[in-house]
């Protein structure tokens, strides 16, 4: 069993998350990073999950504008799911943000805070997680 899941909505969203995956490294983290998106393959992303949530024990997720992606993944799994807002489109990652937020009761999703500082703070969170 791996430590943590990374997921992103793109390829494009590997560079924001690359700090994130130093700092998983430096810590001794195992993990695997995985690029689904909610809106163009979401029926790929629920197999993997339903496959796979068994060999992870936090699930990080990142995604840009609409966000989508840290919601959907908290509503498919039971294991604690942290969401990063990324900085994109006109509002630089703050509809990302609210998004995150905003999930429906029942739907839990650890909301970091938009950009470099939530990407570094979301490993923090989920060593913390993981002593428990």
């Amino acid at each position: 069993m791996k430590q943590l899941l990374f997921i992103v909505g793109s390829e494009s969203d590997r560079e924001q998350m690359a700090p994130a995956l130093q700092l998983a490294d430096e810590k001794g983290l195992t993990y695997d990073f995985k690029v689904y998106s909610a809106h163009r393959n979401l029926e790929e992303l629920k197999a993997f999950l339903v496959q796979n949530e068994e060999n992870y024990r936090v699930i990080i997720t990142a995604a840009g504008l609409s966000a989508a992606l840290p919601g959907v993944v908290a509503a498919l799994v039971k294991k604690p799911v942290i969401g990063i807002p990324l900085v994109a489109g006109c509002l630089s990652g703050v509809d990302a943000l609210l998004s995150i937020l905003q999930l429906p009761k029942g739907i839990p999703c650890a909301t970091m805070g938009i950009g470099k500082q939530g990407v570094l703070n979301a490993v923090h969170l989920a060593e913390r997680i993981l002593n428990c």
